[in-house]
């Protein structure tokens, strides 16, 4: 039985893509509220792009019951803007993503997104890093409030769409502490890879099935070999 592979992107797909992501969420935010609207201080490693949007907008002065109204607004705006200014993205895949990748699609086992990527910005960094066949499905910032409920959307749209068995294996493969509690919350196996921000102390604290320093380390056991 093949199992069901979920990704984060941004430190477990790819690593240090550039400041454009931050630019499309600033300059959409910026036009929006008519004032400077800055990522500066704004923690946003294992975010949702619209909470990061949000506390760009808190830390602004803007006031709550203004952000829930303009939040359409600067997130078309935002997904507008990416596309425009996003370059080449091939060198910044992760060490041994793409051979792994290539591997699971061999092999038949279906590949998902779960990210806080806005989903055109999402699936527009996997089109410029050569990646965009490996994966037939998606769940993204606008679907869900957090992590935990993208994860869970995920596993329901490969099930529906039959691209595994209910009862396969799910692992969800990410760098950031935020992907661990999606896992945990949908009782599903976690790949953590030290590719991004946190190290493997901390990453540790959390306690994943797996700890590697990237995906070339998973046993290929795991995926029938």
């Amino acid at each position: 039985m093949n199992p069901l592979f979920l990704f984060d992107i941004d430190g477990t797909v790819l690593r240090k893509a550039g400041p454009h992501h931050r630019m499309a969420l600033e300059h959409a935010s910026t036009e929006v509220a008519g004032r400077e609207i800055s990522c500066e201080g704004v923690p946003v490693a294992g975010m949702l792009d619209r909470d990061i949007v949000r506390l760009m907008l808190r830390q602004a002065g803007v006031a709550d019951k203004r952000i829930a109204p303009w939040m359409p607004r600067i997130v078309a705006l935002a997904q507008k803007r990416y596309p425009r200014i996003c370059p080449d993205l091939r060198h910044r895949v992760c060490p041994g993503m793409r051979p792994f990748l290539a591997r699971l699609q061999r092999r038949g086992v279906a590949c998902g997104l779960v990210t806080g990527n806005l989903s055109r910005i999402g699936w527009h960094k996997m089109r410029q890093a050569g990646l965009r066949g490996y994966f037939q499905f998606g769940a993204f910032a606008e679907m869900g409030k957090t992590r935990s409920d993208l994860a869970g959307l995920a596993i329901a749209e490969a099930r529906r769409r039959r691209l595994c068995d209910p009862a396969a294996p799910v692992y969800l493969v990410g760098d950031h502490m935020n992907d661990i509690r999606a896992a945990r919350d949908n009782g599903i196996h976690v790949v953590s890879v030290t590719t991004g921000p946190m190290t493997r102390a901390e990453l540790a604290q959390f306690s994943p099935d797996f700890l590697l320093d990237d995906i070339r380390h998973l046993p290929l056991e795991i995926i029938g070999e």
